[in-house]
């Protein structure tokens, strides 16, 4: 169907949410067993609050999890916005696997040597990214 590539970028970038998802599980569950927290009886909290417990490499992967639930709702947004107008395809699509390669290795950086000005460098290519998939949205919304 026209101007629907831009769905491969949008589904893979769902898909590394969830690999994140297990990464932060797979290192923080373990973490918590070393820190003696007793998950049984475990009531409130938040995830922020096993900042002061846990080693900041076990922490990192759940920040970025968080950080995947941020920036990237707006790109999915457009990205079905495209989709719908029939503008999903071509550079717009090129863009969208350029916005997910970016906030792919911006999770790699932050969950493993999280160095900010790394972090803070890939970020703001992918809000770029981002901010021009969001114009050719308007043009297609506002000019159609």
């Amino acid at each position: 169907m026209v101007g629907m590539e831009i769905l491969k970028p949008l589904v893979v970038l769902a898909a590394w949410t969830m690999v994140m998802w297990v990464w932060m599980y797979a290192t923080r569950i373990p973490a918590m067993g070393k820190a003696k927290i007793d998950t049984a009886n475990l009531t409130g909290g938040t995830g922020k609050s096993l900042d002061e417990v846990l080693p900041p490499e076990v922490q990192w992967k759940a920040h970025n999890y968080n950080h995947l639930h941020e920036a990237p709702t707006v790109f999915y947004a457009i990205a079905i916005v495209l989709a719908i107008t029939g503008q999903g395809d071509g550079l717009n699509a090129t863009l969208g696997w350029a916005y997910v390669a970016l906030r792919i290795v911006h999770s790699l950086v932050q969950a493993t040597v999280n160095r900010v000005v790394v972090r803070f460098l890939i970020f703001a290519l992918s809000s770029l990214v981002l901010m021009a998939l969001t114009v050719h949205a308007g043009f297609a919304v506002f000019h159609h």
